[in-house]
């Protein structure tokens, strides 16, 4: 896979990157039910075989789970071949496992360096806020307090790259007038598309990295789902709440990945290749977080790193998504 210049890093990242949210297993608000620690550790070795060479992880997945698990997967690869390691601040737990939004400095220390200690490493590749708030009427008055935050942390060589997630441009000027942002992570994908009128054009211009997540859209775009398997996901499985697994969005979103498969079967890749490739089209993209659980499932994403979707196929995605009202962003 051609890599490519993250930001102002000195990172050469590849297109695909692996997302770590999912083998956070469930038991928590953001749950993605059952996950086997083996399995996810497999997954994450026959990832970087398969050539990626970036793995995106969160303090709050499996409420430490994640880390933990990318962390023991790391040491069993080579040095030589260990992957770039991106994780985020911000979202904490208590004994409860009750999830809270914190941006305050020293939340955020302590966050570090709980972090560094369960991936059991010394230094975090790209440390990221995960979100300036959750919620609309929750204040984002400490943005700059935590930006500053990432700043010493990086100063102090805990951290090499600093960034954002989840951040619209607003709050992108506000930090900058402290220090740029080596990258944002937004969510992006063919059925949740905000992001390209302003966000984009303003990161490219900017020269912030973009690394998007979801561009699946939860599974949604993998050309595997049905409504039967939606109805049998377990409780604590965060997509039964998600409006883009309820009509009406459910029939279009279905319609969209019925299209990708198409596409898919003439080049021999999968809807959920094609659906990632979609997102990488855009040259604001430096590259796109897609979570496994399986190692199959990484041989079934590992083409959208070199997949090109011709100027037809794009404009017959477009006609599509054109035809079809757009879902507000939702998880």
């Amino acid at each position: 896979m051609e890599k490519k210049r993250l930001g102002n890093s000195d990172l050469d990242i590849t297109p695909v990157g692996f997302g770590a949210w999912a083998i956070g297993g469930g038991d928590y608000a953001f749950g993605w039910g059952p996950q086997d620690d083996a399995e996810s550790i497999a997954t994450i070795e026959h990832a970087v075989a398969s050539g990626i060479n970036w793995i995106d992880t969160a303090a709050v997945y499996g409420l430490g789970r994640s880390e933990e698990v990318v962390g023991r997967a790391i040491k069993n690869i080579p040095e030589a071949d260990r992957p770039y390691v991106f994780t985020k601040c911000s979202l904490v737990w208590d004994e409860n496992r009750e999830v809270d939004h914190v941006l305050k400095a020293e939340s955020i220390r302590r966050e570090v360096d709980e972090s560094l200690s369960r991936l059991d490493i010394e230094v975090i590749d790209l440390y990221q806020i995960h979100w300036p708030r959750v919620t609309p009427d929750l204040p984002d008055d400490d943005i700059e307090e935590a930006w500053q935050t990432l700043v010493e942390i990086k100063n102090a060589g805990k951290v090499r790259n600093i960034g954002v997630s989840n951040f619209d441009v607003a709050e992108l000027k506000r930090i900058e007038k402290i220090a740029p942002a080596t990258s944002l992570q937004p969510p992006y994908s063919a059925v949740r598309r905000d992001i390209e009128d302003e966000i984009l054009p303003y990161c490219q211009e900017a020269n912030i990295g973009v690394i998007v997540y979801s561009p699946m859209q939860s599974g949604l775009l993998t050309g595997k789902m049905t409504r039967e398997r939606i109805a049998d996901f377990p409780d604590d499985d965060f997509r039964k709440k998600s409006k883009n697994f309820r009509e009406p969005a459910l029939t279009r979103n279905l319609e969209v990945a019925d299209l990708f498969g198409r596409i898919g079967e003439k080049h021999r890749l999968t809807a959920g290749a094609v659906a990632i490739a979609w997102t990488l089209r855009h040259p604001a993209v430096t590259g796109a977080i897609v979570g496994a659980r399986r190692p199959d499932q990484i041989d079934g994403i590992i083409g959208a790193g070199t997949f090109r979707l011709s100027e037809y196929e794009i404009a017959e995605i477009t006609s599509l998504l054109q035809a079809t009202t757009a879902i507000p962003a939702s998880n």
